[in-house]
């Protein structure tokens, strides 16, 4: 870390704990259940004790309106693990899922806690029955209304509807082909293959992936994620109340920029979303450089938000998806340029809504993946969010 940037805040905060539920489909528990046991994993695994926790985050907070997609809000956690709290937070309205980290590092570094503890929590693999999609708007039995009522007149029910547009008129403008986006899923399975924790883990060939029924042109079955029920529980310190702490992540910076519209469909330039506003905050508070990331752990909702990731972060120039993900394992494998998604992303480990994605990057800058660990893993970006929506953080092992 250079000097050069001091001064910014999230220097001032570390992940000094992580921890992760059984991760699976209709595993038939309760969220709360399933919050308790990242969260007591999280706390034993920074060293501390539930007297310690004085604050709590959590994205979105409790939500009724999609089935499964937030079962359990920052009061009910606290009083699961009788915390006493001088600092919480829970809601919708942030820079996409990581808005919960961004919120505590927030809390920490200007003292209103010591030891935050941030959960996300889904049960969308339960919640969903024949009549109840998670993933289809509207299937919590709510009046259509805000921007939806917009869309759902022309049957544009669910994200893959909104994305497979987006990656439409990428391919328009740049040459993209769908063998492309499969290089995303294929490598997302393969290292799913490495993690015992994944949902799916038989291999996935590309001739697989390019005959798979079609969801959304050009988006296919293996370009949309996978609804699961889970939990991932992660502590954020502040640095000085963690110096005796065993397992510390460093935060190097973080990205929370929108500057364009908040719309799924009403950008400027419709190649590009709310990534390319975050990630260029991001980096410029930090001297590293694209180059200095040693794995990368980036929103693959669907294969061509991951794709915009990239390009928003800067590991290409703009256009050039094609060509850089045609190189396929050299370029993104794990023994590539970029290790991409080592836990298999949430096409083939799980919709985490962005989480599994912060623990796996932790796991690696720990040296603790096992099978999947990137070799001498110092630096590892995190970006959370597609469409609108997007925040992105930049971490450093502790060494």
């Amino acid at each position: 870390m250079s000097n050069a940037h001091s001064h910014v805040g999230e220097r001032d905060a570390v992940i000094s704990g992580i921890g992760q539920s059984p991760v699976g489909r209709k595993l038939g528990r309760t969220g709360i259940s399933l919050t308790v046991e990242a969260a007591l994993a999280a706390i034993a695994d920074a060293g501390l004790t539930r007297d310690d926790i004085d604050g709590l985050s959590s994205y979105p907070g409790a939500v009724d309106s999609s089935p499964g997609m937030s079962p359990v809000g920052v009061p009910e956690l606290k009083d699961a693990l009788r915390l006493k709290v001088n600092w919480f937070s829970g809601g919708g309205e942030v820079p996409a899922q990581l808005g919960a980290v961004f919120n505590a590092v927030a809390a920490v570094s200007c003292g209103l806690a010591n030891h935050v503890l941030v959960f996300r929590t889904v049960t969308e693999s339960s919640a969903q029955t024949a009549g109840r999609r998670a993933s289809v708007v509207g299937s919590g039995g709510a009046r259509v209304s805000g921007p939806m009522q917009w869309m759902v007149p022309f049957h544009a029910v669910s994200a893959a509807n909104w994305v497979g547009m987006y990656a439409q008129r990428y391919m328009h403008e740049y040459g993209l082909q769908r063998e492309h986006l499969g290089q995303i899923s294929v490598n997302a399975r393969r290292h799913a293959m490495l993690n015992p924790r994944a949902i799916f883990r038989e291999p996935l060939s590309l001739d697989e992936y390019m005959n798979a029924r079609m969801v959304s042109w050009p988006l296919g079955l293996y370009d949309c994620d996978i609804p699961c029920d889970g939990s991932v529980a992660i502590i954020v310190s502040r640095a000085d109340a963690a110096a005796d702490l065993r397992k510390v992540v460093r935060i190097e910076a973080i990205g929370s920029a929108l500057h364009g519209r908040d719309s799924w469909d009403q950008r400027a330039d419709l190649t590009t979303m709310a990534a390319h506003d975050a990630a260029p905050m991001m980096w410029a508070r930090t001297d590293l450089k694209p180059a200095d990331v040693d794995s990368a752990h980036l929103y693959d909702g669907f294969s061509y938000l991951c794709l915009q990731w990239l390009e928003a972060l800067g590991f290409f120039p703009k256009g050039e998806a094609a060509g850089f993900l045609a190189a396929g394992e050299s370029r993104i494998g794990l023994g590539g340029e970029l290790p991409l998604n080592t836990n298999g992303g949430q096409l083939s480990g799980g919709r985490m809504h962005g989480y599994g994605y912060l623990h796996e990057a932790c796991v690696q800058l720990r040296g603790e993946g096992g099978d999947r660990q990137v070799a001498g893993a110092e630096v590892s970006v995190v970006g959370a969010g597609g469409g609108p929506l997007a925040g992105c953080m930049l971490l450093t092992a502790d060494r």
